[in-house]
């Protein structure tokens, strides 16, 4: 007798061994047929799997959030499918699910263009339409080896080869078309109705850029149509707010060949900077930060001391001068305990609480640069805190409440919060780790956050709070940290005088909000679509003219506002009004000004707000008033 436990905690009894789908339709007719997978004992499993002992089962179907990944590793393999369809000398290599989708590598004799694409997915859904089974089949290493060859997939047969010989692998078929696959797979071709093929790249075998590039199709899969749809406009929303893009466009900053992964800043572009910065400096002046500066470069003893020479060399410049070597700092924690240690350190002082607008250095892959997403350089709002076991709790908690009122100052309100925990490379022993977790997950609890575990995903010197946040089109961007490490002070000789005399080692805890300053502005662009908040904007008022008789009265307007601190110039070109207007709308001014005779004559001004909003017409003590009241509000 099998005992199947289900979700709701009830118990069904088979007198012999049970398939998923079986179990199913012995619930009922419509579960048996919106099944597409089964969850025994934790994990996914095909319909078609054989339950031999006592177990937990789920049923999935496209109601549960593990119905995502099996459509679309499913949708792969379709994918593949039409392929050898449509072109029978093709060869299949691998295709995983990823973000939002799935690809699949091919080695083909020819480039595959757009038109492909577009009748790939015609024949993916022709054979949806078949509705053919998909079935699951276990052979011994060598077998399959054997098994590929003889159909021409050579590819297969060396990834299959490179699986240890006394394991055994399983294929799927659907129709004519065979694949290597651990799965699971929906039953039937007929359950993936909702895809669509993206774009194409190219890709080396095995990442191996020695081996040959192969053709990649990504594709996306969806539940439902409307998730697709959702999904496919976000993407066309995305593509309007790349920040790169809108740099160039607004005249922020460019990248240059000569200078991969840095920034070449325009005025514009550094004047957001240094209101963002500005903002951060009276957030450390705020909550008992004093602002300190390391040096760009340390010898690479310290590097060794600290653990990065060794755990993160790959990832740093590195220089040599009088035959010592030297290496840019990726990180300003070593520099901030130099700091901290440069004075004998009473109890007394702690929390003592550094920050740093410190630039940084890491040597990115160059295929993974991105814009000012992933750059070479950058500057952190970089801040450590000194304190005392006992301290750890309440800083966390007042950091946590810290972050959501800057991250809602610049228009960001929802924020999902993760604990990344111990790798597996790390330094510390284990009860320190288990002390540091615990910390932080007590922090969150107190803070009211709900949150996620991230396991094995902490730094090598300490586990961290990740603090993630939602754009205003849903797009997830990780900021925000808070670490805990009791390893880099004793490491590099940090120690205070306790309360009873006693020399001691402090905590360090490692935390920024912004994080990167140059991904964070590339974030605060792509959020409000380079449409910046008034308080942000590098212009924040244009004041035109209609003709050169209020050219003097337009200066004199600008210089009035330039002295109540707004950020102002002038355009007293001769163009006509409307060309101008639009010329600065398209640039996102948020106050465009104008003036005519009326306007001079009684010494007012015609204000329209960006998103050419008509606010009528206004004393310049009433514009102030105005621009005041949106820069105190943030909005």
């Amino acid at each position: 007798m099998i005992s199947i436990r289900l979700p709701d905690g009830s118990q069904r009894q088979y007198d012999a061994p049970v398939t998923v789908a079986q179990v199913a339709l012995s619930i009922g007719s419509g579960l048996a047929k919106s099944a597409l997978a089964g969850k025994v004992d934790g994990r996914l499993v095909d319909t078609s799997y054989l339950i031999v002992n006592d177990a937990d089962l789920a049923i999935v179907t496209d109601k549960d959030v593990d119905a995502l990944e099996v459509i679309r590793h499913s949708t792969a393999h379709l994918l593949a499918h039409a392929v050898k369809e449509l072109f029978p000398d093709a060869q299949v290599t691998i295709g995983p699910v990823i973000d939002n989708g799935f690809y699949y590598d091919f080695s083909y004799k020819r480039p595959f263009t757009p038109e492909d694409l577009s009748v790939i997915e015609q024949k993916m859904t022709e054979l949806s339409k078949k509705d053919e089974l998909i079935t699951r089949k276990v052979l011994p290493r060598d077998e399959a080896v054997a098994y590929f060859k003889s159909i021409g997939e050579s590819y297969k047969a060396e990834i299959i080869e490179s699986i240890p010989q006394d394991q055994d692998v399983s294929l799927y078929t659907e129709g004519s078309f065979t694949d290597l696959c651990r799965g699971p797979h929906v039953p039937s071709t007929g359950k993936l109705k909702v895809f669509k093929l993206m774009k194409l790249a190219g890709a080396y075998w095995r990442g191996d850029s020695k081996n040959e590039m192969l053709q990649r199709i990504y594709g996306t899969a969806w539940v439902k149509k409307d998730e697709q749809e959702a999904y496919l406009h976000m993407l066309e929303e995305a593509e309007k707010r790349d920040h790169r893009k809108l740099g160039r466009a607004l005249d922020l900053f460019h990248f240059q060949e000569e200078a991969p992964g840095l920034i070449f800043w325009h005025p514009k572009g550094w004047t957001v900077w240094q209101q963002v910065e500005q903002y951060m400096r009276k957030v450390y002046q705020d909550n008992g930060y004093q602002e300190v500066k390391a040096p760009q470069i340390l010898d690479r003893s310290l590097w060794e001391k600290s653990g990065h020479w060794e755990n993160y060399k790959e990832n740093m410049f590195t220089t040599e001068s009088e035959n010592r070597s030297y290496a840019l700092k990726p990180m300003n924690c070593p520099g901030h305990i130099q700091i901290f240690r440069s004075n004998l350190r009473s109890y007394r002082e702690l929390p003592l609480r550094y920050g740093e607008f410190g630039q940084c250095h890491r040597n990115e892959p160059s295929g993974s640069l991105h814009g000012m997403m992933r750059v070479r350089g950058f500057t952190q709002d970089d801040g450590h805190i000194f304190c005392t076991d006992d301290q750890i709790l309440d800083e966390c908690v007042v950091y946590t409440a810290l972050l959501q009122k800057v991250y809602s100052d610049f228009g960001f309100k929802e924020i999902i919060y993760k604990i990344a925990t111990r790798p597996e490379k790390r330094v510390g022993a284990d009860e320190l780790w288990d002390k540091a977790e615990s910390a932080l997950i007590e922090s969150l609890k107190r803070s009211g956050c709900e949150y996620e575990i991230s396991p094995g995903e902490g730094a090598f010197y300490g586990p961290k709070i990740e603090y993630t946040l939602k754009d205003a089109i849903g797009r997830p961007w990780q900021c925000g940290t808070m670490q805990v490490d009791f390893s880099m002070p004793v490491r590099l000789g940090a120690e205070y005088v306790a309360e009873d005399n006693t020399r001691k080692i402090p905590v360090m805890l490692h935390r920024a909000i912004l994080g990167s300053l140059e991904r964070f502005i590339g974030m605060l662009i792509e959020n409000h679509a380079g449409a910046l908040p008034l308080w942000l904007a590098p212009e924040q008022v244009v004041v035109l003219n209609i003709s050169d008789a209020q050219a003097e009265y337009a200066q004199a307007v600008a210089q009035e506002l330039k002295k109540q601190g707004f950020r102002v110039r002038t355009d007293l070109r001769n163009e006509k009004i409307t060309y101008k207007i639009r010329e600065h709308s398209v640039q996102k001014v948020p106050y465009i000004i104008v003036v005519g005779d009326k306007e001079r004559e009684g010494n007012t001004v015609a204000v329209r707000a960006r998103g050419n909003l008509d606010q009528g017409v206004m004393s310049i003590s009433e514009l102030v008033n105005r621009l005041n009241n949106a820069i105190d509000s943030k909005t």
